[in-house]
């Protein structure tokens, strides 16, 4: 019996710990990442894009909702041309996540 819970116990470790490999990394008990997700072509100073966010939540990992992509970025910040972006993503235990998109352009 005590062998079996011990075995059951080590199964559960890994399972958490464990990941399948992926483009984003994805922490067991918590994500909390931003990374560059597209580049357009041509160069500016940073300091002068506009910048324009656009979000999406999930509760769970049940109910997801809202709309984070680019083209809702651009509108909320009045942007054309689309110079690159960024994603970020915060999960806390699968339970609560939030995730961005931020684009940066003219």
């Amino acid at each position: 019996m005590k062998k079996s819970l011990i075995l059951a116990s080590i199964a559960a470790v890994a399972a958490l710990v464990s990941g399948c490999a992926g483009y984003t990394p994805r922490g067991a008990l918590l994500t909390e990442v931003t990374l560059p997700y597209a580049v357009a072509e041509g160069s500016a100073k940073v300091d002068t894009l506009k910048v324009g966010k656009s979000q999406c939540k999930d509760l769970l990992s049940l109910i997801a909702q809202g709309d984070a992509s680019i083209a809702a970025a651009m509108k909320n910040g009045d942007i054309k041309k689309v110079h690159f972006v960024d994603w970020k993503a915060n999960n806390i235990l699968g339970l609560i996540g939030n995730y961005e998109c931020t684009v940066y352009g003219e």
